[in-house]
């Protein structure tokens, strides 16, 4: 791809460099969103003013940036506009703005919103959608001292359906590639990363060590200062920046609010530091500094799961399985009363952190290619395996009540989740439906979309049936077939 040295070249990573300067003057990297939810009407535009007003007043002097989302203004017409103006003006000139406006267009329109956003309204950094293309970010580098941010992982729940979408000879995500070009154009870009999909903020820091990530969705959204911290940062601890919006807006102090979330990135970012190492992605292995000041790809061990090829890891997996007497063979009884040549005891997959290790592996590469927002896992066998899985794949964990607990809260479901959210339903093997039909109408109930189900082993073909059924795409890692034909291969088990 060839951009014009303007755009690449230009000394102007002056909005950057204003956030390393701020950052380094009050050591917090915490992005307040200013997202004031109003009703229209005569005075609404003195509302949205004095809302914002508060909020800055209280958390100025803990707040790296301000992001004001511009459909929250727009919606009120010229009043909105006008109290967008004196928010920026009540802001001032020392506290770095984020214009949040997405805005994806070429041409003359994209100079216009280019004018509108850095002439009109002065600001010096606005988010932009790159899914035109280059040519829609072009007039907006053509204005000097300017930063964007480029959506690139998106937190909303559909975001799956595109970005995730397997794209060239590794089947990478295409919010990868979305990154990999964005940060070939020009240094002024940082990207758009929700701080829900910890694996997404992992694997685009792992590729792009030195880009700004812009990560919302702390706080009211689900995901920790903690987790986007230690999954976005650079080796420093910086060069990320956790939005959080409603859970500081919203507060009855906003100022203990900030203070707060500010101190908990802050013992984030000194983690990391620690640390001295990125978190490994299960798209690249670990990036670490070498003493000479440039850094590689550190593939940590030989067998890593995330390094072992997909027959390696099946094969591995099944006769470990074998080995922790995990299948075994003999006369048994199952809970059904029928009588059983062989015992499947998943359970004890917890007792050994490589044979775990190996499982979340085996569950995130069935994920991969499944739209989803969250893992449920079924209780009580997959609680570890789910955990293992979440881990795995960067993504939140809940389970269903079975039965519903009639005791403190009376939660059917534990953790957090949003109604209308995709639930990936996840259990150690299956050999007829029952359990997970009565984890799916749980969910179900709550008004989460479950359309699959994974699970490591597969026996028989009843389960499959039962699931059909109910509407859910099964998929299994393995069959006890494929288990007996490797114990037997490997010798642990006798033909």
């Amino acid at each position: 791809m060839t951009i014009d040295s303007h755009h690449m070249n230009s000394t102007s990573r002056g909005f950057f460099a204003t956030l390393e300067r701020r950052h380094q003057d009050i050591d917090s990297l915490l992005c307040v969103g200013l997202d004031p939810r109003v009703d229209t009407g005569p005075d609404s535009g003195e509302q949205l003013f004095t809302r914002n007003a508060r909020i800055i007043d209280a958390t100025r002097e803990y707040t790296l940036a301000y992001k004001p989302n511009i459909a929250f203004y727009e919606a009120h017409g010229t009043a909105g506009i006008a109290a967008l103006e004196r928010t920026l003006s009540h802001i001032g000139p020392d506290i770095p703005v984020i214009l949040d406006a997405k805005r994806g267009d070429i041409g003359a329109t994209a100079a216009a919103y280019a004018q509108a956003a850095f002439g009109e309204l002065g600001v010096r950094c606005i988010t932009v959608s790159p899914y035109l293309g280059t040519d829609s970010l072009l007039p907006f580098l053509d204005v000097d001292d300017t930063a964007l941010f480029v959506l690139c992982r998106t937190s909303n729940p559909s975001a799956r359906e595109l970005q995730h979408i397997p794209v060239g000879p590794d089947d990478d995500p295409f919010y990868l590639k979305v990154a990999e070009t964005m940060c070939e154009i020009s240094p002024r870009i940082g990207l758009v990363v929700g701080a829900t999909d910890g694996e997404a903020l992992r694997a685009v820091r792992n590729r792009h060590p030195e880009c700004w990530i812009l990560a919302p969705g702390v706080g009211a959204q689900g995901a920790t200062a903690l987790e986007t911290v230690t999954n976005g940062a650079d080796l420093n601890g910086g060069r990320i920046i956790p939005v959080v919006a409603r859970a500081v807006a919203g507060a009855d102090d906003p100022s203990a609010s900030a203070i707060r979330y500010r101190d908990e990135i802050r013992r984030a970012a000194e983690q990391v530091r620690s640390r001295g190492t990125l978190p490994p992605s299960r798209y690249t292995g670990a990036y670490v500094p070498e003493t000479s000041g440039t850094a590689v790809v550190r593939d940590g061990s030989d067998s890593a799961p995330s390094e072992l090829s997909d027959n390696a890891l099946k094969h591995e997996l099944l006769s470990k399985l074998i080995e922790f007497d995990c299948f075994r063979t003999g006369q048994f009884t199952l809970k059904s009363g029928l009588p059983s040549p062989f015992y499947v005891d998943l359970r004890r997959i917890s007792s050994d952190m490589r044979l775990l290790a190996l499982a979340g592996e085996a569950y995130a590469r069935m994920a991969k290619n499944i739209i989803f927002d969250r893992i449920a896992a079924v209780p009580v066998a997959a609680l570890t395996l789910g955990t293992a899985a979440a881990f795995a794949t960067g993504s939140p964990l809940i389970y269903p009540r079975i039965p519903m607990k009639a005791h403190g809260t009376g939660n059917r479901i534990e953790g957090a989740f949003k109604p209308g959210e995709r639930a990936l339903l996840l259990d150690d093997l299956i050999t007829t439906g029952k359990s997970k039909i009565e984890a799916l109408e749980v969910l179900r109930a709550e008004n989460l979309v479950v359309k699959d189900l994974v699970v490591l082993l597969e026996r028989g073909s009843t389960g499959r049936r039962d699931m059909e059924r109910a509407e859910v795409r099964l998929h299994s890692y393995a069959t006890i077939d494929e288990l007996v034909t490797i114990g037997v291969e490997t010798g642990q088990l006798t033909a």
